[in-house]
Parts: structure tokens; C-alpha cells; sequence
């Protein structure tokens, strides 16, 4: 005898409900079939979902007009559509602004959304809460790792961003953000499951559409998961580099000494598709008396032989505690130009947000590493 799930039945005990915007169209089926939509029906449930919550940045079922009463209802007392909590927002004298976002008791993260001078603007990310790499030159290398971020949590921050620039529905015209950057804090190809979700999810033409040619991923070196992000992703691929030498590279990027500057560069000529239309981005932080010398700008340009290459120079950013300081701005133009001579695009980053700590290597938050214990007590404690 075939069962009829009844659909305006509300549980007669409280519930936890479940987070719904953000996920995968692969991860809402799989939600409608476990809330017991009719099998021929849960992909169709699915889209129609995907498309309230990623195109329209829907905060309720209520108006989801194409979704009859009684599924909305069962959904109301399923499920949420909140976003994370924002425990801190702040806007720079500059334009940019910074979230420090809960997604749990004691899990905080933060995004930076950059305008640019035109109408668009990139959202930096981020993929972990801490971070394990230790580059000196960065304050989200002194926050030890919390945990990696899910997918969800990682299209949340876009959600987010997108609420607050009041940019709904999603469309591909005359948007402020424009741009997705795998550049906040954490290492995202430690946790390269994850975002490739996520960015299965931004990309989605039905949903957030965000091409991905305008989704950037940044490692420090993970050398062998680089080409497994291109064929998973096909999102642009960006280096933090900062030196042209092992010796310097591993003292300030740790990493190195796992996977030095040959087995990087390997890795980098087989990420697919590259070309002229398909360069590596390769960031380099100008840290004076450090890695700023001509001589290092030649080597670079050896360095990047054969590889389609953009390099952008980023002034260093202060922040308590640093041993570095930035380099001189007439030496940081003498550096690019060595690198424009021989043939590279050689942008100087204008720092953005440096009066909030927003700008490039800045981000850190103040969440601490928690047991699953302590987290649930402050759940409840929380209310």
C-alpha cells in the first residue's frame, strides 16, 4: 500500500531546523528526497528551490509562489533560510567593507567585498577559520587552524555580501560584485572538496551565476592538488609567490619546504587550459629588504618563463606584531618596471581597507579551537 506523506503535518516536538540556502543543487535534491517529495519530483523541487534562494536571495518560503502551501509549510518546519550570523561589519573610509561572520559559537570567519573604481567588485573569501601554512608576512598565519568551512558556509558569505549591496535577483548586468576571490583566510586547496562544491554552486546559470572565469582561487603552493582544482573547477588560478628562491621562499612561505619552487612550477604548467585568455595570477608582497631588490625582478621574469603570467605587486599591509615593513614606493615602481619591460602585465595593488584590517594579509578573527563539547554548550547557552 503506497503511503501519501502528509505535507501539513508540523512535528508535534521542536526541531532543530535545518540551513537551506547555499547548497548544491545536488545537496537540495538529496534534502527533498529525505523530506519525502515524491521521487519523480525531488530534481523539479530542487531547481525550483535553487532558484528562490540563489537568484532571487529569498529569507522565506512564504513567497515562493510556484511551490504549493502545503510543501511550503512542510519545508517553514524543516527547514531555515537565515544566514549566518554577522558579528561584526565595518566600512572603510575607502568603500570596502568587512563581515566577521558566526557560523557557529566560536567558528568566525571573515570576507572583504573590493569595489573597484568602475561599477564592479570582487568578494574575497574565505575557506578555512585559521589557517596552518604560517606565512610570516600574514596575521591570518598567527590564527591556528579552527576547521574548514563547508561548502555552504562558503556560499553564504556571497549571500551575505549580495543582501548587504541589495543585489537581488541575480543577474549578469550592471552588478557591483562581479568577482569571486579565494584569497581570505585559510588554504583552499586544503580543502578542495569543498570549494569546488561551492563553486559548482556560484557558477550555477539557474542560480547566483557567477562565470567562472571570474572565480579565482589563490594557494600558496599545494603543489599536487593545483591541476586536480583545474579540472574539478575550471576557476582561475592564482600563486602566492612572494619569492623567487627557495632559500627566502621557505623562511617566509613554509610551505616551500614541502613542495619547492620546481615541483610548484610543474604543477602550474599542467593546470589545464592555460593561454593568453587563461594566465596565472601570481601575487608577490613587496616587503622591503626583503624580496624587493632588481635583481629579484629579474629572476622573476626567469622564473615565470613560459608560463602566461600576471603579476600583482602588493605593497605590504601592517599589522601588531609584524617584523616586516613595506617596501619603498619608488622601489616597488623600479620592480614593476623590470617586470613590464620584459613583457608582463605588473599591476601595483592598490591596498584597500587597511583602516578596518581588510586589506591583503590583515584578515584574522578571534575564533579559538573549540571541542564539539563546548561548542554545544554554548548553543545552548546561547539559547
Amino acid at each position: 500500500m503506497k503511503t501519501t506523506l502528509d505535507l501539513t503535518r508540523v512535528p508535534d516536538t521542536p526541531m532543530a531546523l535545518k540551513p537551506l540556502a547555499g547548497l548544491s543543487m545536488t545537496a537540495l535534491q538529496a534534502e527533498m528526497e529525505a523530506l519525502g517529495v515524491e521521487s519523480g519530483k525531488t530534481r523539479m523541487r530542487a531547481r525550483q528551490l535553487r532558484r528562490w534562494l540563489h537568484h532571487f536571495g529569498a529569507t522565506d518560503f512564504a513567497g515562493m509562489t510556484d511551490i504549493g502551501k502545503e510543501l511550503r509549510a512542510r519545508l517553514a518546519a524543516t527547514y531555515h533560510l537565515d544566514r549566518p550570523d554577522i558579528a561584526e561589519h565595518k566600512v572603510s573610509v575607502d568603500g570596502t567593507q568587512k563581515w566577521l561572520i558566526r557560523f557557529q559559537p566560536g567558528v568566525e570567519g571573515e570576507s572583504v567585498f573590493i569595489p573597484a573604481v568602475s561599477k564592479t567588485g570582487a568578494l574575497c573569501v574565505s575557506s578555512q577559520v585559521g589557517c596552518t601554512l604560517n606565512c610570516t608576512f600574514c596575521h591570518t598565519g598567527t590564527q591556528k587552524l579552527v576547521r574548514n568551512l563547508s561548502a555552504q558556509e562558503i556560499v553564504s558569505q556571497i549571500l551575505i555580501a549580495r543582501d548587504a549591496l541589495g543585489e537581488w535577483p541575480s543577474t549578469t548586468e550592471d552588478r557591483g560584485l562581479s568577482n569571486i576571490v579565494f584569497m581570505g583566510m585559510g588554504e583552499p586547496l586544503y580543502n578542495l572538496d569543498n570549494v569546488a562544491e561551492a563553486i559548482d554552486t556560484l557558477s550555477d546559470g539557474e542560480g547566483i551565476s557567477i562565470s567562472r572565469r571570474r572565480i579565482t582561487v589563490s594557494t600558496a603552493g599545494v603543489a599536487p592538488k593545483i591541476p586536480e582544482l583545474g579540472q574539478r573547477t575550471g576557476a582561475m588560478l592564482a600563486i602566492s609567490l612572494h619569492a623567487v628562491h627557495d632559500d627566502l621562499r621557505s623562511e617566509i612561505v613554509p610551505i616551500n619546504r614541502k613542495y619547492d619552487l620546481q615541483t610548484l612550477f610543474e604543477a602550474i604548467r599542467a593546470y589545464p587550459d592555460l593561454g593568453n585568455a587563461r594566465r596565472v595570477t601570481f601575487e608577490y608582497v613587496m616587503l622591503k629588504g626583503v624580496n624587493d631588490s632588481l635583481a629579484e625582478a629579474r629572476d622573476l621574469v626567469r622564473l615565470l618563463r613560459g608560463v602566461p603570467s600576471k603579476i600583482n605587486l602588493i605593497p605590504f599591509n601592517p599589522w601588531p606584531g609584524s617584523p616586516y615593513e613595506c617596501s619603498d614606493w619608488d622601489t616597488i615602481e623600479a620592480f614593476a618596471d623590470v617586470l613590464k619591460r620584459a613583457g608582463y602585465a605588473s599591476p601595483i595593488r592598490t591596498p584597500r581597507g587597511r583602516d578596518i584590517f581588510a586589506a591583503c594579509g590583515q584578515l584574522r578573527s578571534e575564533s579559538i579551537k573549540t571541542s564539539a563539547a563546548d561548542r554545544r554548550r554554548a548553543a545552548a547557552v546561547a539559547g
